[in-house]
């Protein structure tokens, strides 16, 4: 194979090489060879080889032979391995297609990073010292402050930015389907699989993966997604194949994961792998310097988009929107901005500022008419049937029985309402009976 050299094998010498693979034809009594390398455009990839048991068997006409089938199977195993490549990276074409076809219909589309602030300034440099290595990030902060802005950014300036970003927002689809989104399942894996599909890991390989909301994974989901991550390789559903690839992981969320291990429903050893260098996303409120430099920016994107010419915004108008509150963050003043440039019908932009207002009268409206008690009785009840069952969510005499709720529903409101073992410990005893009916009601 080394020499590429076909030839006929006499007794003697195959007597004379220790070869491990002579050494196999030696014990089978083999007196006589021949061999020919199958020799393709990629270079040597195998050999055929005819041995007999009778001495001076094979004669030139035999190799001959051998030479004419040894050329068909070559040229066979060189299209057969073209066509393997190919297709690979024909479905992984495919794939990425189809992925980046969905992202361009998202509606969270963010162009560029607007922004002078010190607290931006300072994600920014984290960004640029994290983003060469391969080393896992984990985004915190609220819904609306650009975490998947952030990602990209860290993607676009490390070594992969040539491969695609996957994106996987993991409270978007049902926890039932999170698993076949994340890994891929095979065909007939479970009712309505009819067709082989490669998961955002596999086609991920090679680039990066954003698993946006990363707390709202299934607690029994979790072990898998370590794994997957600890040792980047995996199984399709239905499946016993392992999968290796190389990807590198972003993950982001806005709730507090350590609470969520106090409660037991965040793995501790997946938030560990996860938190390798965290990075902690400010809110608008913490950077009112972008705020104007943001209006701009989104007044300039809008009307360009809808073909209008606003060339000035009034200082008041500046003024309430630097002022506002804002708690939807980025997401909520761009689609404030996008209203106003829809209602100006000049070149001033006209803003609604009778709306920034109108969420806390809304609030103080609800405080009015919906009693204060509702939220805090639903609280209170929880916390005393957890204090009356000793600390037991379910099973015989636990808190879940004693409201008349089923496990899965009293964990929920538990993760809602961010309660933890260190909140029902010292809270005295109350009347559960007298409020269960309300409980269950909301």
């Amino acid at each position: 194979m080394e020499n590429r050299i076909p030839r006929i094998w006499k007794e003697e010498e195959i007597e004379g090489v220790s070869a491990p693979a002579l050494r196999t034809l030696k014990s089978e009594a083999i007196k006589s060879l021949i061999t020919a390398p199958l020799v393709t455009a990629q270079g040597v990839v195998g050999m055929m080889a005819l041995g007999s048991r009778q001495p001076h068997y094979f004669s030139q006409a035999d190799l001959d032979l051998l030479l004419q089938v040894e050329y068909q199977m070559a040229l066979a195993l060189d299209n057969a391995i073209a066509y393997g490549r190919l297709d690979a990276f024909k479905n992984r074409l495919e794939d990425e297609k189809l992925y980046l076809e969905s992202e361009i219909r998202s509606e969270l589309q963010f162009e560029d990073i607007v922004g002078d602030s010190p607290a931006l300034r300072k994600v920014l440099e984290q960004v640029s010292v994290v983003a060469s290595t391969r080393s896992t990030v984990l985004l915190h902060g609220e819904t609306g402050t650009g975490k998947e802005l952030i990602a990209r950014a860290i993607h676009n300036a490390s070594t992969r930015r040539e491969r695609t970003i996957v994106k996987l927002n993991c409270a978007a689809i049902p926890s039932t389907l999170v698993e076949s989104e994340l890994f891929g399942h095979e065909k007939g894996a479970f009712t309505g699989a009819i067709d082989q599909k490669r998961g955002r890991f596999e086609v991920a390989d090679q680039g990066t993966l954003f698993l946006d909301e990363v707390g709202d994974i299934a607690l029994e989901l979790q072990p898998k997604l370590l794994r997957a991550i600890q040792e980047q390789e995996f199984e399709r559903l239905g499946s016993n194949r392992s999968i290796r690839v190389d990807v590198r992981l972003i993950a982001a969320t806005h709730r507090d994961l350590q609470a969520m291990i106090r409660e037991k429903l965040f793995r501790e050893d997946l938030f560990y792998r996860l938190n390798v260098f965290p990075i902690e996303i400010p809110p608008l409120r913490e950077r009112r310097e972008d705020i104007p430099l943001l209006v701009h920016y989104y007044v300039a994107r809008h009307s360009r988009e809808m073909q209008k010419s606003i060339r000035r915004i009034p200082r008041d108008a500046m003024d309430a929107l630097a002022n506002a509150p804002w708690p939807g963050n980025i997401r909520e003043l761009q689609n404030f901005i996008e209203r106003s440039v829809i209602l100006t019908r000049g070149e001033d932009l006209e803003v609604p500022l009778h709306e920034l207002a109108e969420p806390v009268r809304v609030a103080m409206q609800v405080r009015e008419i919906d009693p204060p008690t509702l939220r805090e009785s639903e609280r209170k009840a929880i916390l005393a049937a957890l204090k009356a069952s000793g600390g037991k969510v379910s099973g015989p005499g636990g808190a879940a029985e004693r409201l008349g709720l089923k496990r899965s529903t009293l964990r929920n409101k538990m993760n809602r309402l961010n309660i933890g073992r260190t909140d029902f410990q010292s809270i005295p005893a109350a009347d559960v009976k007298n409020l269960r009916s309300r409980l269950s009601a909301s």
